[in-house]
């Protein structure tokens, strides 16, 4: 298993990204996308998304259906060589309903040259990690 890094570069850019979603600013959220990057949210079954517009798309869907959301991170790892892990809490209140719902997400992304080229949803934490790990590995 690859050693944790603690670089603040790839952690503050997951830091500004949580901040500008719980913010809804879909300009500064957007910032931090290669022109190319790819999104994988296929194991919610919402496909894979190829390019900020079409991730654009995606998120501001995503965050029109919510009266509320808040993201709050569990975990955010620099596992080196480009890969980030990060474990996020969801929380929502759907458009025009008073209850609020919650969920647990992990994501891993590739960064390159600063921008992230590659997110990968997924709702198994623990799965998420170890593919972390490997990559990271396999990246370096």
């Amino acid at each position: 298993m690859s050693e944790e890094s603690t670089t603040p570069d790839l952690v503050e850019l997951a830091g500004r990204q949580l901040e500008a979603a719980n913010r809804h600013d879909l300009d500064a959220f957007m910032s931090v996308f290669a022109p190319d990057a790819v999104y994988d949210a296929s194991r919610d079954g919402l496909g894979v998304y190829e390019g900020t517009a079409a991730i654009r798309g995606l998120i501001g869907g995503w965050w029109d259906a919510f009266d509320d959301l808040r993201l709050t991170p569990e975990a955010v790892l620099d596992l080196g060589n480009g890969v980030l892990f990060a474990a996020i809490r969801h929380d929502a209140r759907p458009v025009g309903s008073a209850a609020y719902v919650n969920t647990h997400q992990a994501y891993v992304f590739v960064i390159v040259e600063g921008l992230v080229a590659q997110t990968t949803v997924y709702r198994d934490v623990d799965e998420a990690r170890a593919a972390a790990e490997r990559l990271a590995e396999e990246r370096g």
